[in-house]
């Protein structure tokens, strides 16, 4: 437990950061005090996660000073932050994946006895951190590697709530957790504040920031450029400070001419036990059709059947020109019939992380820059990749840059990037914002109109519904496995929408109510 002296739990010094010539974090001052809640916002590349994992030991400055509470700080490694009570819960999932989840949560504290394991105690403790997050009917004994990114996230908090924590840094934290799994973190991380626990909160979701927080700190280009009580600022006012525009983002147009006549994608009777079942859609020419629900509802399952990285046990998929009318059954498959897939792990799944962004983005279209023979065109990959990270706006030295020094949100700009060179007709894209700011998303959404206006179809899962209520034309509802809801954009409402996310789930309920009363 650490001794507080002064007012400050942690004061941050003129820290600075630099990688080669490129400065991410630039002489930034900082004080937390115990029992606050602090956002920390900025656009993608200003430096927010890089300024956090400084203060929990992951990254050495490259000048300034720390201290906590009133002694010199500069944690070595995580561990050394976490022995000083400094917790982190990454953007990125840091889960192993063939762990048990108990595992997992006390991966350096497992219960010894006589050099062994003790299974029964480490389970005890793990049900005790589950129920802190509302996971209570979740086993132990899962690997972590079969859970969803939702419910994976919240295992990383329920990991960090159970140590030794006087000051809690959430990134992102919210990014792939549902509505009620929200609300649940939000009631702990109020009772933590009672206690005099600090937390630094990362978020794009400026609701949340005006929710939850007490103060802001906004950083642009590595540089504190604005800082004060969170009641002061609006969300617009906020907006300009991370921009540095004069005006905040205009939300793009979604008035488009959908060409339903002749779909692009004919989805019958998709099943998949005991993910989802009898699934069936359409997507028209020039449509951004969403997909809603809860975590847990199959929506990811299917976007990953129709791209053949799951096979479906029953169903058909017809696609323009396509003779066969069998799912897919390998992600080459799909895309030679002209499919792209982003998706919702793009760490995990979507990019070779020790790779420059050249290979990333020109990976899906090695067919277009090589020759016969396999060999490539450098030139002509050069080009096309340029061009694609162009039009994405990634913020980058060069296209020789590592992926992995990228911040997450120009990560998932080259997952997108990576699609826009080739002659695909639809676009499977899942979370496709997740962890990203104002001003990237609205790029995300620009070229996904983009792609709607020339005729190409737009397949979008996200769980945040109001980006779908501002970008897609038609919105498909998702609950326990199944569609529950069809809505349109001349007629939806939001109350509707949420009605038919739960549908599946009280249906449920009800079946097991009367099969309780009739025994």
């Amino acid at each position: 437990m650490i001794e507080r002296q002064g007012e400050f739990l942690l004061e941050v010094r003129e820290v600075w950061k630099t990688y080669g010539a490129q400065r991410v974090v630039d002489h930034v001052d900082l004080c937390l005090k115990p029992g606050e809640i602090l956002g920390l916002l900025g656009a993608n590349g200003a430096g927010k996660s890089t300024l956090c994992k400084i203060m929990s030991g992951l990254v050495a400055p490259s000048g300034g000073q720390m201290r906590l509470a009133d002694a010199p700080y500069s944690p070595k490694t995580k561990r050394d932050a976490e022995e000083r009570g400094v917790q982190i819960v990454q953007q990125e999932l840091n889960l192993i994946p063939t762990m048990s989840v108990a595992e997992n949560l006390f991966l350096n504290r497992l219960p010894l006895r006589l050099g062994f394991i003790c299974r029964e105690e480490l389970n005890l403790k793990a049900r005790e951190a589950l129920q802190r997050v509302g996971l209570d009917q979740l086993s132990v004994a899962t690997p972590a590697g079969a859970l969803g990114v939702g419910t994976q996230q919240m295992i990383e908090i329920a990991g960090a709530l159970d140590r030794n924590c006087q000051l809690l840094i959430l990134d992102e934290p919210t990014a792939a957790l549902s509505r009620n799994e929200t609300e649940v973190l939000f009631k702990w991380l109020k009772r933590l504040k009672k206690q005099g626990v600090c937390i630094v909160y990362v978020s794009h979701r400026l609701d949340e920031i005006a929710e939850l927080t007490d103060r802001i700190v906004i950083l642009r280009d590595g540089k504190l450029v604005q800082s004060g009580t969170t009641k002061d600022h609006t969300t617009d006012e906020m907006v300009r400070w991370m921009t540095g525009e004069n005006q905040p983002p205009a939300k793009p147009s979604v008035v488009r001419d959908v060409d339903s006549s002749e779909p692009l994608m004919r989805v019958r009777g998709l099943t998949r036990h005991p993910k989802f079942h009898g699934v069936a859609f359409d997507l028209g020419s020039g449509e951004v059709l969403g997909i809603a629900g809860l975590v847990g509802s199959g929506r990811t399952e299917l976007l990953r059947c129709l791209y053949g990285a799951d096979q479906a046990d029953c169903g058909t998929v017809w696609c323009q020109d396509r003779r066969s009318t069998q799912p897919f059954r390998s992600p080459r498959a799909a895309a030679q019939q002209g499919l792209a897939m982003v998706t919702e792990n793009r760490k995990a799944e979507g990019l070779l992380m020790n790779q420059p962004i050249r290979p990333n983005v020109s990976l899906g279209q090695m067919g277009r820059v090589s020759w016969i023979g396999g060999m490539i065109r450098r030139r002509k990959e050069t080009q096309m990749v340029e061009t694609s990270v162009k039009k994405m706006a990634v913020r980058h030295e060069s296209i020789e840059q590592d992926v992995q020094t990228l911040s997450g949100g120009n990560q998932q700009k080259v997952v997108i990037a990576r699609w826009l060179g080739g002659d695909h007709k639809i676009y499977l894209v899942d979370e496709p914002t997740r962890g990203v700011d104002v001003s990237a998303r609205k790029k995300i959404y620009e070229v996904f109109a983009e792609l709607a206006n020339a005729g190409k179809g737009v397949l979008m899962v996200s769980s945040d519904l109001d980006e779908l209520l501002e970008v897609c034309d038609r919105i498909l509802v998702m609950s326990a496995g199944a569609l529950a809801g069809e809505f349109h954009r001349s007629s939806w409402t939001r109350e509707a929408i949420m009605e038919a996310c739960f549908a599946g789930y009280r249906n449920n309920l009800d079946q097991a109510e009367l099969s309780t009363q009739s025994r």
